[in-house]
Parts: structure tokens; sequence; C-alpha cells
């Protein structure tokens, strides 16, 4: 190269630069490189590490160690100086130097603070290499750390810290905690493996070809960083496709999932619809999003169990048949059954969607997995996973509050017991698990206030129920019946009756057909796309309760005619929202006010409970004690999943 190539390159530079100068100045922000030594001042650090000679990536370059030259220098390191000036002649030397046979090979020396630089020496070889976009430069790195605390970007750093032993990679940062191990996983290794020299190859050279689709997608712009929404990526695609496929198809894939990408930069990814919405035909969002949706429309319902072997698959599908009678004329519907999950599950949607499907209902949360390939494969068709708080946009998730008919089982439950001792077993420690047990509690404390419950795990123990009969327990609440045709097996609440039997007598159960009905008809009148553009890219998860009669209680007959009217009461007064379980004085079992009363829980906060109130004598079983069988469940929706390490088999979450 030439001087006087160089000359123009400095010229290029300053040109950027002076841009940069003025956008940081129109736009309120600082227009020079940041100053380690100022952000300090108001930071407590927990020492220094010399972590010797890396590889650092430019885009992390942020500023300078002291306040020396930084006027020197826009935001992004390209020159302010006039080309006559000595800072100009030595800036075009090294300029010379980057493009002739010796390149720049003296590292620089900077410090590295929550994943960020600052140059003590070598501010113009940053620059030099900046103004030509590449991608790394050598630096002698001093890291300094910042003390612990809870944080949401201390933690994060922390993490990384822990991460970067393993991997030695700059690039690899996330925004999240728990992301490293996913990481791992989708990879191929173990969550404590250590990369090789190749390994570390490997991924920066899939890294760097998953970068450009990125920026173009508009990702720089985004606060989150680009491994966040690499590990988006692969939750849908293996890693070698960034090998072995063209910047093109690269690209279209990234955009196929870019609606969850920019949920994740929401700080709540998802939001939770807790009722129906109004026929929008009535109001300005009818007139905005009039369907034009043509009959019948198409609906295909996947299950991985078979109705006949599965009480759960039972409920769905007859969900399903009330669907067909009510909406006969309306909609043909397909049903998959008994498709397992993994690529029988992929398969059997991928049919579906051939034969005409324009809405998929899948009916159990492992089934997520494949539903997140078909949305990205199939953006037009309507896909939605029974399942709760999965932050993925292109799959809208349903569920119900059956913490409301916990709460009036619980207060025939305080009635009808004669010693305050009432049992319950709990299924799984899922999400809205605990809200149900607590809401069962505050129920039976409502009509007993000395009752107390003795909580037990079928997620645990083989025989739960009899257990608490051998413990002298003869009102124990048992799991929810699945349908009302169940009323005959130990379903729900149920006293235990001379002989050794089981009486039920009262359970909330799910109305799944209801639910399915609710949502057909909103996407004929136009409902579903006024939730789509109101929601902005963040997930929807359905959570509907006894106002949508997405779930009711049914009762034993041969209860009191004082305690049915009671339930009555209830009833009403939690379908119209006068009665909420939660809003009254809470302590949970340490004595921590939850609630004085006054509070409101937000449907996040009742759907993520990790804790149980006063009267409940147990605990929330950890993932260890876990039945083999139950662990999977506890994987994909468990109250605790974000501390669970992935396994390679099943869905990344």
């Amino acid at each position: 190269m030439s001087r006087q190539e160089a000359a123009e390159q400095y010229s290029r530079a300053q040109k950027r630069g002076r841009k940069s100068y003025k956008s940081c100045i129109l736009r309120g922000r600082y227009p020079y490189p940041q100053v380690l030594d100022e952000i300090l001042e108001e930071s407590m650090t927990a020492g220094q590490v010399e972590l010797g000679l890396a590889e650092i990536p430019l885009d992390q370059i942020v500023g300078t160690k002291t306040e020396g030259r930084r006027t020197s220098f826009s935001a992004d390191f390209m020159p302010l100086l006039d080309v006559d000036t000595e800072f100009a002649t030595k800036w075009i030397d090294l300029c010379e130097a980057h493009l002739g046979d010796e390149g720049i090979r003296d590292p620089v020396i900077c410090y590295e603070y929550l994943g960020r630089f600052y140059v003590q020496e070598g501010n113009k070889r940053v620059s030099v290499l900046k103004s030509y976009q590449s991608a790394t430069i050598p630096a002698q790195v001093i890291r300094i750390v910042p003390v612990w605390s809870e944080e949401p970007e201390i933690l994060a750093y922390y993490e990384f810290m822990q991460a970067y032993q393993k991997t030695g990679l700059y690039q690899i940062r996330f925004t999240q905690t728990g992301s490293f191990p996913k990481l791992q996983t989708a990879l191929g290794h173990e969550t404590e493996h250590s990369w090789s020299e190749e390994e570390r190859r490997s991924f920066m050279s899939g890294f760097y070809s998953f970068l450009p689709p990125f920026q173009k997608l508009g990702g720089d712009s985004l606060p989150i960083t680009a491994v966040d929404a690499l590990l988006i990526w692969l939750k849908v695609y293996p890693f070698s496709d960034l090998r072995e496929q063209p910047a093109a198809q690269i690209l279209k894939s990234l955009r196929a999932v870019w609606p969850d990408i920019k949920g994740l930069c929401h700080e709540n990814p998802i939001s939770v619809t807790t009722e129906e919405q109004e026929d929008p035909e009535k109001g300005l969002w009818g007139r905005l999003f009039r369907s034009k949706v043509s009959t019948p429309l198409n609906v295909a319902f996947i299950s991985d169990l078979l109705p006949a072997e599965s009480d759960w698959a039972r409920a769905h599908d007859l969900g399903r048949q009330y669907l067909e009678t009510v909406l006969e004329e309306r909609v043909t519907v397909q049903h998959y059954d008994g498709v397992g999950c993994g690529t029988q599950a992929e398969e059997a949607i991928e049919e579906a969607i051939r034969q005409g499907a324009q809405v998929i209902f899948a009916t159990t949360p492992p089934l997520i997995g494949a539903c997140r390939k078909a949305a990205a494969q199939h953006p037009q068709v309507r896909i939605l996973n029974c399942s709760v708080s999965m932050p993925y946009s292109g799959v809208r998730t349903y569920y119900s509050r059956v913490y409301e008919g916990e709460f009036i089982a619980g207060a025939v439950a305080g009635i009808m017991s004669r010693d305050g001792q009432i049992g319950y077993v709990a299924s799984s420690p899922i999400f809205g698990v605990p809200a149900g047990i607590n809401a069962f509690a505050l129920g039976a404390r409502l009509t007993n206030p000395r009752a107390r419950i003795q909580l037990r795990w079928s997620c645990v123990e083989e025989d739960p129920m009899g257990a608490l009969v051998r413990e002298g327990v003869d009102l124990i609440s048992n799991r929810d019946i699945p349908t009302p045709d169940r009323v005959q097996e130990p379903w729900g609440l149920c006293q235990l009756r001379a002989g050794g039997t089981m009486a039920p007598l009262a359970s909330p159960y799910w109305h799944w057909g209801n639910f399915y009905v609710k949502i057909v008809r909103s996407i004929f009148s136009g409902s579903w796309d006024a939730i789509s553009s109101r929601d902005d890219d963040r997930a929807v998860n359905y959570w509907w309760g006894m106002s949508s009669r997405a779930i009711d209680v049914l009762l034993s007959p041969d209860l009191p005619s004082g305690v049915v009217q009671l339930v009555n009461i209830l009833r009403k007064g939690v379908a119209e929202e006068s009665i909420l379980p939660f809003q009254q004085p809470i302590r949970s079992q340490d004595g921590t006010v939850r609630s004085d009363g006054e509070k409101w829980f937000s449907p996040q906060e009742i759907m993520r409970m990790d804790w149980l109130c006063e009267g409940v004598d147990g605990t929330i079983p950890a993932y260890e004690e876990l039945l083999p069988m139950s662990r999977a469940l506890v994987r994909l929706q468990g109250v605790y999943r974000d501390q669970i390490q992935p396994e390679k088999e099943g869905p990344l979450l």
C-alpha cells in the first residue's frame, strides 16, 4: 500500500468519525470513547486478574483507560484530528504497516470490565483496524472484577467469567443467566466441557457466518448480544448449518425466528392473556383487523399420547369433538394421536400442514420443540402448544387457571373436614401447581381457620394417597378430574368412607372444548390478529379461568345443600373477579409477608409461585428427589427449570 492510499484511508475514517460525533451530539450521547477511570470512580471492584495475551473482538472495545487522547477519537474510535497533525501522521504510519508485509503485530494493552474493553496502550492501532472493520485484535488483557451482587448484569457477567474459563472466547457473552449451559448442549457438549483450540476455531467460523445476517436484520440496535440471538436460532436449527448453508439461507432462517429474538429484548417477553377477547367487530380493533379467514377453517390436533391410554389426551380429544360439534359447518378437523415427540411429532405436524391445516393445537408441553420448528418453517400457520411461560412468539401457548377451582375445592374441604387435617396430593413442581396448593389452603382456611394441609407429591412417591390414609388423614385432594365423566374414580377432593373407599366430593376440571371454540372464533372475528399487533413480538400465553369457562368445579350430589350454595357464591365471585383467591393477607411458611391484603399478584407472579403459604405442611421437592418418569416435564415446565442443567435429549428451552 502506498502512503497516499493510507492517507486516503485516514480521510475516510476521519469523515466517519466526524459524522459519528455529530450524531452523538444530536442524540444527546457522549461523543468520545468512554473512560474507564471515570466509570470506576463510582463502582466497587473485587480486584484485578491478568489474563495474558488474547484475541479480543474489536466491537467490544468501547473506550480508553485514562482520559488522555480521548478527544482525538469519536465514540466508535474513528479519528477526529486534521490530517496535518502529528496524530494523523502516526495513524497513517500504522495504516501502512497494517496493509504492508509486516502488519500490526504488537498487541495493545487494555483493561476489561463487564465484558467491555478500555485501551491503555494502542488506541491508534485499534482505530486503524476498526476503520477496516477487522473482527479482532491481539491484546494483553487485565480484567477488573466487579463486586458480586444480584443485579442482572453482574450475575450475567459472573456466569460469563465461568464460561470464559471453558471457551477462552470473549464473543460468548450472554445477557441472561443460564444461557451458557444451553449453548454447550446445543453444540453437543457436556455442560462442563472445556473447548479445544479446534472447537474454538469451529465455533468462530460459524459465529462469523451468523454475524452478518444478524447485523443486516438490525441486531446491533437490539439490547442483546449476537450470541443471545444465536442461541435462539440454535433452538430450531443445527450449528452445522452455519458452516454448510449459503449466506442467503442463513439470513432466511434467521428471519424466520427473528420475532422470537426481538421478544427476548422485552423485560417480560411473555404477554399473559387472562380472559377471552371481546368480539372486535364491535369496536376499533374489529374495523382494523376484520378477519378475512375463509370457511371451513382447517384445524389439526397433535397429541404425543393416545386418548385410550392417557386421561390428559382424552380430555383434549373430547375438546376436539366439542369443537367439531359446535362449529360443525365452519371447521374441518384432523387429529394425529400417539405421535410421540421429536422427529415423529415434527413429521405429524408437517403432514397436517400438507393436508391444509391452518391452525394446529399441540396438546402437551413436550411438543414445544416440534411446534417451534414448524412455526419457523410455516409462519402462515397458527400454532398453539398446551404449556405455560414459553417465550416464543411464533408459538402461542395455552393453559387454565386451575388454582381458581382449587380455591373453591379448598373451601369445601374446610367445611367437610372433621379435624382440620386435610391431605393434598400434588402432581409435579411445575408452573401453576404451587399456586394451586396455596389457593386450596387459602380456601380451606376461609371456611376452617384451623385447617392444615398435609402435602404429598405423586412425582416423588408411588402411593401418596395410601401414605396419607395410613397417617389417619381421611379427607384428601387428589389430582384434578380430567373430564366430568370420570366421577367414580378418586379424582379431586375425596373423603374416606367405611370399607376404605374414597368418595369424590368436589374437583376442578378442564373444559378444553370451550377454549378451542373461543380460540377458533377469535380467528374468524379478528381478535387473534389484534392481539398480535398489540403485543409487539412478545409471546402470547392464554391463561384462562372460570370467567372464560375454561375450567369449572364438579360437585358430588351428596354434598349438603349449604355447601353447594357456598360453592355457587364463590364460583360466581371468582368468575366475576369480585373474589380473588390471593388478594388477602398471606404469609409463606417461613413467616414472610407475601401480601398485606391489598397486593394484586400479577399473572406471572401467580404462575411462577415457588413458595408455599402457612398452613401447608410439606415442601416443594428438588429435582433430584423426583421419580425418573417425572423429570422430563419438570425440565420443560418446572418452577425452577432455569436452574436445571440442560440435557441433549428433548427440546432446548
